[in-house]
């Protein structure tokens, strides 16, 4: 389905190789917009590409590492360069760690921090000016429900989303006056390879895939709700229903949510491989 919104708009998608920034992109040239996806995956993008190519649409790859600052400013500036302006920025590139706080490292903390957020940052560093020169533009930035709703077991994954619910909440403010919009994505689970791939620590997968009893929301549709919701401006894009609970619950009862994260928590030890010297 397509979206009249994004009709000859200049988009970047970061994160665009697979998942949900991969679907993002073939949706917007679906629309007929002219996509740059930037991300590191190399032969996803290829693949990326050239399957938008076949549809009919316009979409150039783009070799962007998000946590090496050069690399974002260069991809911003190339884009403006070629195509004269930047209508929006999709910071979608994101990475998780499934597993308690005391079985993480600190190279862990730092891959996703740098990623999820810093990745983030990099592309506002550098796209944020040129729209602010511009008069216009848009900036959505891909965070989580976990980022609204804070639970356990992917601690550095919360921390990353709830730092840029934060930000781009900040960022709204400012950016109003220059004549640029902002929106935050807040899911729930999305069947992605960042969902179906998950590499938990001292833990098998295939137990902490059945630990997630909620459908996960399939990626087109996704995609679509967040496109649709960006073209009508909307500061806070939250779905599916349960995390609207979630948020209600952490809000307006946080004792009772930290008492379901507990329970969650005794779900994921009675599987844990505790490491050696363990006796937790």
């Amino acid at each position: 389905m397509s979206n009249r919104a994004y009709r000859d708009k200049v988009c970047i998608v970061t994160g665009g190789a697979s998942g949900l920034g991969r679907e993002i992109g073939r949706q917007l040239a679906a629309s007929g917009a002219r996509v740059a996806l930037a991300d590191v995956d190399e032969a996803g993008l290829a693949e990326a590409v050239a399957e938008i190519a076949r549809n009919g649409g316009e979409a150039k790859a783009a070799l962007v590492d998000v946590t090496d600052a050069e690399s974002v400013r260069r991809l911003a500036e190339e884009t403006a360069s070629e195509f004269g302006r930047i209508d929006y920025l999709f910071n979608n590139a994101g990475v998780a760690v499934v597993g308690e706080i005391r079985d993480l490292s600190l190279e862990q903390w730092r891959l996703v921090i740098e990623v999820n957020l810093f990745g983030e940052i990099n592309g506002v560093h550098y796209v944020y000016p040129i729209m602010i020169r511009q008069g216009f533009g848009h900036i959505v930035n891909i965070a989580s429900g976990f980022g609204m709703a804070p639970g356990p077991l992917a601690t550095p994954y919360v921390a990353s989303k709830c730092a840029i619910f934060g930000l781009s909440q900040a960022l709204a403010a400012e950016a109003r006056a220059f004549g640029v919009a902002v929106s935050v994505a807040c899911p729930g689970f999305i069947a992605t390879p960042l969902v179906a791939g998950m590499k938990p620590v001292n833990a098998d997968p295939k137990d902490v895939a059945r630990r997630i009893k909620l459908e996960p929301t399939p990626v087109e549709r996704a995609a679509r709700l967040i496109l649709a919701r960006v073209a009508r401006k909307r500061l806070i894009i939250v779905f599916p229903g349960y995390v609207h609970v979630l948020i209600f619950l952490h809000r307006f009862f946080p004792a009772l949510f930290v008492r379901l994260g507990s329970r969650e928590v005794e779900r994921f030890r009675r599987f844990r491989k505790a490491p050696s010297g363990d006796r937790a």
